[in-house]
């Protein structure tokens, strides 16, 4: 079996510095860190989607971070055909932001080349667990989506490529065996997620193994405002243990078949996050049954 780790999607979110998790004298930059990596083994860098990540950020996580730390860096919106505000890029590329639609391809080898020059002191030190790639909820199933997974993942060689739909119809039974081959063929890892049933947007609890090395799951809360209201409405639950009990012989199905499984919380509402992490870690931990 696979190692299992599990993690949150941030350890900087406003709300988790705010619950007291992080205790007195660790309530710093590089406190936070340090705590965060004695607690828990992995954790996604979500920031990273917002503004384009810097060189100097990664050397300063890889000395407060142990050994086999793991960090999963959620790629940049520009480069997942997300609306990017131009205050999300570097001064001297904002006069060069898209209005609408898809931005000029210069702009964009200009972005993919900063953000690659930003994660390479965690690729250097082993840190680097995946790179996220969550596409958006129009980007369904279909030549043009295959063509820009192609370029993603000729971009991205040499680096854990993990992808996550937000669209459900990659994952319908009829269109599912075909999604998985595609990241299968492209050396992507197909990420799992767990959400609130019964929506339009609804993706199904599953968690595809298309690449043996790697394996991701995100838990994004069930709460019924997917796809609505504030952040918060959006992820706000609070796992309780009867819920991530139900997923423990799944996840422990997927880590006979992957040489590392990341399990990653992001209903990020105070502590819930980080406390569903470690419960999740301690139902891992027990022997079956």
């Amino acid at each position: 079996m696979g190692d299992i780790l599990t993690g949150a999607c941030s350890w900087t979110d406003r709300q988790l510095v705010a619950s007291g998790w992080y205790p007195r004298g660790r309530r710093d930059a590089e406190g936070r860190l340090r705590h965060y990596a004695e607690r828990l083994p992995v954790v996604e860098v979500d920031s990273g989607y917002y503004a384009l990540p810097r060189r100097r950020n990664g050397e300063l996580w890889v000395d407060r971070t142990p050994d086999g730390f793991r960090f999963d860096v959620k790629a940049f919106s520009l480069l997942t055909g997300h609306p990017t505000r131009p205050e999300a890029l570097p001064p001297d590329l904002r006069d060069r932001a898209p209005a609408r639609g898809p931005a000029d391809p210069a702009l964009l080898d200009e972005v993919w080349g900063r953000f690659a020059e930003a994660i390479d002191p965690l690729r250097t030190a082993g840190r680097l667990g995946a790179v996220l790639f969550q596409f958006p909820p129009w980007f369904t199933p279909g030549a043009p989506a295959e063509r820009l997974l192609e370029d993603t993942a000729e971009r991205t060689k040499g680096w854990p490529l993990a992808v996550e739909f937000r669209h459900p119809a990659w994952w319908h039974a009829e269109q599912a065996d075909e999604t998985r081959e595609l990241l299968t063929s492209l050396g992507a890892t197909a990420v799992g997620t767990d959400m609130a049933q019964g929506l339009t947007a609804s993706l199904p609890p599953l968690v595809p193994v298309t690449r043996p090395a790697l394996t991701v799951v995100r838990f994004h809360g069930r709460s019924r405002a997917w796809g609505r209201g504030s952040k918060e409405d959006r992820f706000r639950h609070d796992y309780d243990v009867t819920e991530l009990a139900a997923w423990v012989p799944r996840l422990r199905r997927a880590a006979q078949q992957a040489e590392e499984l990341h399990v990653l919380f992001n209903n990020c509402c105070g502590d819930a996050a980080v406390r569903a992490a470690e419960t999740m870690r301690d139902l891992l931990a027990a022997p079956p049954g």
